[in-house]
């Protein structure tokens, strides 16, 4: 799937003229989060991604259209409990607030123009967070500043401020580990929005039969690249996984091979006891952000022991999620598959899991 900074990039390369319209803040229940993007060329082709549509985006594309004739950034306050509303479905009741600007310069860190990093990085190259200084003004908000950190804690830009480019720069590496865009309150005046721009996350399943293929089904649903580890041969064949990548041969040994970044997960669904073993102590030794074992209770605690026997220290038996998935009741394969991809969300965007209307 294309992201923003692809299409951007894109544009760029043809010597097309485009806006971004991004939403930069939210406060209640809204229709997209922080981070969230639209590319508004010039002329009359469609916008790329969205903001949740309605007038709201209707809006958002008008004032990207304006930022693109006059150079001028503008961010606007949404509130989503109008009247005018009502049609479009966006009386969520929440506030959206969405900075619109000339394509140039929404990815212009100082003196330097990083949409190719940031268009690579997407791709699944070396990550990038963007940090956007914003200023309170009464109950809104102004654009002031940005800048890019790479992985290596080198910056594009500044946000004018030696010290709180170092604090902005610490804050920035921490959530290119975490994954989703945050805000970060600096003082009573000022926050930093960081956008950490990261290829798409990665799910490997360690096992080929039926809740496996489900579980690559629902990952694929919600924009996860998925490889899938089976050494039976009538398993390991791609046509069963609807396009995921399928590595045939010995399942713990291809979870050691594998390489393992921060939008990395893994989830154990072999099947037997004694594959799972061996597949979730090959998981323990890597570095994935997430492994969750399929199982009952009884088996988490069996392998959590053998763990232990193998040296692997406590705080990473922790992180094994066993029996893995929310507890949403249902026991088909789908059902399972949904739950355990909700967990894995859950943890990816920092959700607590209960119910919205109970928040």
């Amino acid at each position: 799937m294309t992201s923003p900074y692809q299409r951007m990039a894109a544009l760029a390369a043809a010597g097309r003229r485009f806006a971004l319209a991004t939403v930069v803040r939210t406060h209640g229940s809204t229709p997209q989060t922080i981070g969230a993007r639209l590319v508004v060329p010039g002329g009359d082709e469609r916008p790329f991604g969205t903001l949740g549509g309605g007038c709201v985006e209707a809006d958002a594309i008008l004032a990207a259209r304006t930022a693109l004739d006059t150079g001028n950034r503008s961010l606007r306050e949404y509130r989503l409990n109008e009247e005018l509303d009502w049609n479009t479905g966006l009386v969520c009741g929440g506030t959206m607030w969405i900075l619109a600007e000339r394509g140039d310069l929404a990815s212009r860190c100082g003196t330097e123009d990083v949409l190719a990093e940031l268009a690579a990085a997407s791709e699944g190259g070396s990550p990038v967070a963007v940090v956007t200084r914003l200023a309170r003004i009464d109950r809104g908000f102004a654009f002031e500043a940005r800048m890019a950190v790479r992985a290596d804690g080198t910056r594009a830009g500044t946000l004018g401020d030696e010290e709180l480019d170092h604090k902005a720069t610490a804050a920035a590496l921490d959530q290119l580990e975490r994954g989703p865009a945050r805000i970060v309150p600096m003082d009573d005046e000022h926050d930093l929005l960081i956008e950490p721009v990261l290829g798409r996350p990665h799910l490997v399943i360690a096992g080929g039969g039926h809740v496996a293929k489900a579980i690559a089904r629902q990952a694929r649903l919600v924009d996860f690249d998925v490889t899938v580890l089976e050494d039976r041969p009538e398993y390991a064949d791609p046509d069963r996984f609807d396009g995921a990548r399928v590595l045939p041969g010995d399942v713990a040994a291809s979870i050691a091979s594998l390489h393992y970044g921060p939008q990395t997960f893994l989830v154990v669904a072999t099947r037997g006891h004694k594959m799972d073993a061996e597949c979730v102590l090959a998981a323990a030794r890597t570095d994935a952000r997430y492994i969750g074992l399929l199982g009952s209770r009884r088996k988490t605690v069996l392998i959590a022991d053998m763990l232990r026997e193998h040296g692997v220290d406590d705080a990473r038996v922790a992180a094994v999620h066993a029996p893995v998935g929310l507890d949403l009741g249902g026991r088909t394969p789908a059902e399972i598959a949904l739950a355990i991809v909700a967990e894995i969300t859950k943890i990816r965007h920092g959700g607590s899991g209960h119910a919205l209307r109970d928040l």
